[in-house]
């Protein structure tokens, strides 16, 4: 891992020969990076680079005391200027791992599927387990028939990454594949042949990847300017047409493979929430959400005209040769298309008609004007079912001539696409807090003369006013009245969707979420807007159809407890039942609920949140189990979780998650959320993108088919319950309860320098103020990242353990948690993530920033507190799995691990020398700059930190 050509990898006498490669690969590109350097900035900035990494090595492997003293004060005498020139070193250096990291987990996976291997996560393990527990491909049909699962990408403001930076980092990422492809033929030509081969192709491949990094070098990491949500939404497509528009055609194709015989249905989709996530972001309203969805057809319309156009190339059939089926002849025959060359070739004569129709559907939805026009654009496809019509008409027809080879390659992963995207891409959700509701919903009726204090209402008073006025087929609106910026944006939001369902079709927008859901008014006030809008249908209490899902979003400690009530009121107003159990085109209702990780976790600590969140879980799937005998028609409950990257935010392997989350708690039926780093870790390289989307499918088959053999104990259940109460305690009498906490909080963190830097559209604070309460738990938990306590994720747990065995007695509690560590997914998944969490963090680091807080008292006793509790969880941890080290169980990760953290130190070392120097009034370019790139690479090199 070092950046000279002498230096040798990081202990490559630890490295299994499996993964020499990374070794390998991380070296090259290291090597790389220090030519570039050494050409570019000079021999001096070279050789004070290579020192720091020679120093911080030593230091970070092989505990030199010396060696710490000399980096810290060689570190503190920096210029500015060579500051900013080591921290942009060690941040590409990251960069640059992370794609070798990326490279190998693709290189290892293609070994064990040519080794016939099956990995946990895969469809192929997934299937036999399936079958193995006498699971047949019918049940599986079945349980995909009804069956929906979406991956919901969001725009929280941690995914710091530029996409000129993700762009370049692609090309590096291809060149490494290539790499690959260049030594795996080298090596089957032979060794004679092999040899030229391998010195010809891999020095223009070596060319070809210093031009990258010389590239990555000089292109900017940094944004000038605050993100737009304009921005935004362009950086999430590119991860659709990167990854997901390719990749999920090839996902069904493998799992239809892995199902032989099994008609799979489009089960698998995508969401989003760029340009429709109002939620503390006043720069997203109705012009937003229009120009996300214009901009979503525009791409898969586009996807769909380029693969359309290859395939007249290919479908050269002329039926002269080969009698065309009837409905092929109908299609030609209706294609504008009269070029006498192609008389006798009905599938490019179909295909320039289906070309047509598309161009001018991308003309209507977009405005937009195709590449190529063989005949004028025409027709256009009232909704994607017409264009996937046709296609399937040609699928059929090659079917029937004995030519179904013809269609695999392109035409059905394009009719795939087609099933999955439609003219929409993804689901854009609707997102507003509820109190921004309250407020809209409270003018409108004292407007209209019915309520003039309806926020002062009780909540039962509440829910008789929403009734009768959704009861009123008169809208509340009043025409020509002015009313606030507020309710005219939300009204104007909703208007847009209808408007967008209409254009784009009815899976453009499905789900009006609301943020701090606390009571059913909540959920009636977004009903009511919906028929202000014309989005509400029929008649209250009888035949109403709302073309949105309600979407409550519980969030606090609070909120969870309080969940299952809320949606048992809720469903007890016949009116609401009858509403859901009517509305849609399936023979069932659907009602998603959201679950929040990140606020849940701010508020009560990690234990507490998961503990809530598996509750509120049961409960609820209880709750909707006895709906289903009283309903007019049944309702399905799909949970949507929250999750952020980081563990305290939910984060951690989605495989284990999804199978840890409670029986008959999914049933088919889920929708998550990626946040953060993650999406560029998990979705910008495309094998990995599949692979991750694979995991999930597979998970969700798993949790769905095969339930626990026997129900968890009742004692795992009061331990839990027991854990987490104890566990809270200690979490908010540190963040809560301790006077100066939030002092210590914004000085020994980069809050502040985070909140400055250009990676959101959304402010960080709620309201501008230094109260824990109101900050977002985004920067939240992405701060603590920084400062390396990762206290989100770990903080409360050796308390929650200690006092467990002060009512159990020690050796009783220990025996309980390792059965229940060894026998319940749920609490052997959270010990794993609070496993992972440690193993990031580190004490000493986290004194270092200790140091930027002036108050030495206060100082102390809060950092005191932290490693007081943090010694406490580590002891827990090795008493509960009986491993003293962290990741012992995982060590490929253990591994990364530590080769990544002597790159990272000098980074976490010059944050905090440059942060010091920027709050003493040092206000020049190039501290600031050099904060904000420090954080980047930090996050970088965490990589799940959003």
């Amino acid at each position: 891992m070092a950046m000279t050509a002498s230096a040798e990898p990081a202990a490559p006498s630890r490295l299994p020969a499996k993964d020499q490669p990374l070794a390998d690969d991380i070296r090259l590109l290291g090597r790389m990076l220090g030519d570039v350097i050494r050409e570019h900035e000079g021999a001096a900035t070279f050789e004070l680079i290579e020192r720091i990494r020679q120093l911080s090595v030593a230091y970070r492997r092989h505990a030199d005391a010396r060696a710490k003293r000399e980096l810290q004060t060689l570190l503190q005498g920096l210029s500015d200027a060579q500051a900013v020139s080591v921290i942009r070193a060690f941040t590409y250096f990251s960069h640059l791992a992370n794609l070798a990291e990326d490279r190998h987990h693709v290189r290892r996976r293609e070994v064990h599927e040519r080794a016939g291997d099956v990995q946990p996560g895969s469809l192929a393990h997934t299937c036999q387990r399936l079958q193995r527990r006498g699971v047949h491909n019918e049940q599986i049909a079945q349980a995909l028939q009804h069956a929906y699962l979406s991956p919901v990408l969001t725009a929280h403001p941690t995914e710091v990454q530029r996409k000129s930076i993700r762009d370049a980092e692609a090309a590096i990422a291809e060149l490494l594949r290539e790499r690959d492809a260049i030594r795996a033929r080298a090596a089957a030509a032979g060794p004679r042949r092999g040899d030229r081969v391998l010195q010809r192709e891999l020095a223009a491949n070596e060319a070809a990847l210093r031009a990258r990094i010389t590239q990555l070098w000089h292109t900017r990491l940094l944004r000038f300017s605050r993100l737009t949500v304009a921005d935004e939404i362009g950086n999430t497509l590119a991860y659709f047409e990167r990854t997901f528009v390719p990749e999920v055609p090839r996902l069904y194709a493998e799992l239809e493979a892995a199902l032989p015989g099994v008609a799979v249905p489009p089960f698998l989709r995508l969401g989003q929430w760029t340009g429709g996530d109002r939620d503390g972001n006043p720069n997203v309203d109705a012009g937003t959400l229009e120009l996300a969805l214009q901009r979503q057809a525009d791409l898969i319309l586009r996807h769909y005209l380029r693969e359309v156009h290859a395939l007249g190339a290919e479908l050269s059939l002329s039926a002269m040769l080969l009698p065309p089926p009837e409905p092929l002849q109908r299609l030609a025959a209706a294609s504008p298309d009269r070029n006498a060359h192609r008389e006798d070739e009905p599938y490019r004569r179909a295909l320039i008609g289906i070309y047509a129709r598309l161009a001018a559907t991308l003309r209507e939805l977009t405005g937009g004007e195709a590449a190529r026009h063989a005949v004028a654009p025409q027709d256009p496809y009232p909704a994607a079912d017409a264009f996937i019509a046709d296609l399937r008409v040609l699928d059929e027809a090659l079917r029937a001539q004995g030519c179904a080879a013809l269609a695999e390659p392109r035409l059905r992963p394009l009719l795939r696409a087609a099933e999955v995207f439609g003219f929409h891409l993804a689901t854009l959700d609707l997102r507003q807090s509820s109190d921004q509701h309250e407020q809209a919903v409270a003018e409108l009726l004292a407007a209209a003369g019915l309520q003039p204090d309806y926020r002062g209402l009780s909540e039962d008073d509440k829910r008789r006013v929403l009734q009768a006025a959704l009861a009123d087929p008169r809208p509340l609106r009043i025409p020509e009245r002015a009313y606030s910026a507020v309710t005219e944006r939300e009204l104007a939001v909703l208007a847009a969707a209808r408007r967008a369902r209409q254009r784009f079709g009815a899976a453009a927008i499905r789900h009006a979420i609301i943020s701090h859901t606390e009571a059913v008014s909540d959920l009636l006030e977004v009903l009511l807007l919906q028929k202000e809008v014309g989005l509400l249908h029929g008649t209250w209490g009888h035949d109403a159809r709302a073309e949105l899902i309600v979407v409550p979003l519980f969030e606090t400690i609070e909120d969870l407890r309080q969940a299952p009530a809320i949606m048992a009121e809720y469903y007890g107003i016949e009116a609401v039942a009858r509403l859901v159990a009517h509305g849609g085109p399936l023979e069932y209702g659907e009602q998603d609920i959201m679950l929040g990780y990140s606020d849940s976790n701010k508020d009560g600590g990690i234990v507490t949140s998961n503990w809530c969140l598996y509750q509120a879980e049961v409960a609820l799937a209880a709750l909707f189990d006895r709906l289903a005998t009283t309903l007019p028609r049944p309702v399905r409950m799909r949970l949507f979780h929250g999750r952020g990257g980081t563990v305290g935010r939910g984060g951690g392997p989605s495989y284990e998650a999804i199978l840890a989350q409670p029986a008959g708690t999914v049933r088919g039926q889920l929708r998550l959320t990626e946040q953060g780093e993650v999406i560029a870790s998990k979705y910008g390289h495309p094998d990995i993108g599949r692979r991750n989307l694979e995991t999930l499918v597979a998970a969700t088959l798993e949790a769905t088919l095969l339930p626990p053999r026997r129900p968890v104990p009742r004692r795992y259940l009061q331990a839990a319950e027991a854990l987490s109460r104890a566990s809270m305690a200690a979490y908010r009498a540190l963040v809560y309860e301790t006077p100066g906490f939030a002092d210590y909080f914004f000085a020994a963190t980069p809050i502040r320098e985070i909140a400055e830097l250009n990676i959101g559209s959304r402010p960080a604070s709620r309201s501008g103020t230094q109260r824990i309460d109101d900050l977002r738990a985004i920067p939240w938990s992405f701060s603590w990242g920084q400062c390396r306590l990762t206290l989100p994720g770990w903080y409360g747990l050796g308390s929650g353990v200690e006092a467990l065995q002060r009512e159990l007695g020690s050796e009783a509690a220990l025996a309980l948690l390792r059965e229940m560590h060894q026998r319940w997914p749920f609490f052997a998944t959270l010990l794993s993530n609070i496993d992972m969490v440690l193993a990031k963090s580190d004490l000493a680091l986290g004194a270092l920033y200790a140091q930027l807080v002036d108050d030495r008292a206060l100082r102390r006793r809060i950092l005191g507190a932290i490693e007081a509790e943090w010694h406490r969880t580590q002891a827990a941890l090795q008493a509960i799995t009986g491993q003293a080290q962290r990741l012992a169980n995982n060590p490929a990760l253990a591994r990364s691990i530590a080769h990544r953290f002597p790159y990272i130190d000098p980074l976490h070392h010059l944050q905090v020398e440059l942060i010091r120097r920027y709050r003493a009034g040092n206000r020049e370019e190039k501290v600031k700059r050099g904060i904000h790139l420090s954080i980047n690479g930090i996050a970088a090199g965490l990589r799940n930190t959003g």
